[in-house]
């Protein structure tokens, strides 16, 4: 009888990947479910870099082994990219790794720091995938809350009443998922502190800093931080390239050898023609990002008239491609009012607990969809 590995007994499988199997069959059943939950961009690239993608892809040479540090013109690109819009300064030779989506890179960063034993900060709510990367390694779990009395910020006095001892990683992530708080210099410049204070290795993760945000921050402009933090970025969501598997880990030139030393391991390069496409996309101009967030903002007014007939408070200071918000009280959790929107008005919105305890009076909205989706789902919440 051939089991599973002992490392998977303690790891789910992904919620989506099981609700969507449920909304398939309600769909074959005929209900034509609106499905408001998948943060996957639904609006394509700039034709520029489409272009660029079909024509080095005719070339024969484009079509090799690629070296695992990715082409000098992607890195040249990806580090004019951070000067430009961060005002960060970085070596592209030695201090940007770019990833098959920054995705890869969360497993790369725990398969390369991680023991059994460890600990490592979650944010609690946060993105399931950290927790469940650092379970795969044997490490502990040891979520901080983020609350919204406290702007969705951590409460560093109680995580250090809590203990650090054996703490080696914290995962943070601004403009923050699921509750779309945006970023601050107060906040990285305490981040940083906290983690010099403590010699923490902090990993931002920023793929959200430019959807609905005029004033997209680095981590890494904190004076200081490439000693204690490893950045992550990804061209999914700013340029709509989800499914193209584009991202980039910028990292002081040692933290950058010692994820090379997992990563090279794991993969054999990317694609080339992908790696010009995405040097392309990060030439793009500020009309570009307008472009793309004049519709998201206008989607954005949609759902804010869907949650107001949901009877759902929120704040407009979020940013990123998803609405949070608190579920009215009627409900016992997000689960009951998820399924009771689901079964009855058929569509699907995320319950936020699935994003950890402290999110289960929440739900989260995607912004990917057509104006059209989201009328819809507000005829059928109405009962038109």
């Amino acid at each position: 009888m051939l089991s599973v590995a002992d490392r998977l007994q303690n790891i789910n499988e992904y919620y989506f990947s099981k609700k969507l199997r449920e909304i398939d069959e309600l769909n074959k059943q005929g209900k034509n479910i609106v499905s408001l939950a998948i943060g996957s961009p639904d609006l394509p690239p700039h034709p520029d870099v489409i272009k660029e993608l079909q024509e080095t892809a005719t070339n024969p040479a484009n079509h090799g082994y690629q070296g695992y540090k990715g082409i000098p013109e992607l890195r040249n690109a990806m580090a004019n990219w951070y000067k430009k819009w961060y005002h960060v300064d970085v070596n592209p030779d030695m201090e940007i790794l770019p990833l098959m989506g920054s995705k890869e890179g969360i497993m790369h960063i725990c398969m390369t720091y991680l023991n059994p034993g460890d600990k490592v900060l979650v944010p609690n709510p946060g993105y399931p995938t950290y927790s469940s990367n650092v379970t795969l390694t044997g490490a502990q779990l040891v979520p901080y809350a983020l609350k919204a009395e406290n702007n969705w910020y951590p409460d560093f006095d109680t995580i250090e009443s809590n203990g650090l001892d054996g703490v080696k990683l914290m995962f943070v992530n601004y403009p923050q998922m699921p509750t779309g708080q945006p970023a601050s210099q107060d906040i990285f410049e305490k981040l940083v502190a906290f983690a010099k204070k403590h010699q923490i290795l902090l990993v931002h993760d920023n793929p959200y800093s430019f959807i609905l945000n005029d004033n997209p921050i680095s981590l890494l402009s904190v004076p200081g931080a490439m000693d204690v933090a490893i950045e992550l970025n990804s061209l999914s969501k700013s340029h709509n390239m989800a499914g193209w598997r584009v991202g980039m880990l910028i990292a002081h030139p040692e933290r950058i050898n010692e994820i090379l030393r997992f990563k090279s391991n794991m993969d054999s390069g990317m694609f080339k023609p992908l790696q010009l496409a995405a040097t392309k996309a990060l030439s793009l101009g500020k009309e570009w990002h307008d472009s793309v967030n004049k519709i998201y903002a206008e989607r954005r007014g949609k759902v804010y008239e869907l949650l107001d007939t949901l009877g759902c408070q929120y704040s407009k200071e979020q940013v990123g491609m998803f609405m949070w918000a608190k579920i009215p009280a009627k409900y016992k959790d997000c689960y009951e009012m998820a399924d009771d929107i689901l079964y009855n008005h058929n569509v699907f919105v995320t319950p936020g607990g699935v994003f950890g305890s402290e999110c289960e009076q929440y739900i989260r909205v995607s912004l990917c969809g057509s104006i059209e989706r989201f009328e819809e789902a507000i005829r059928r919440v109405k009962g038109k």
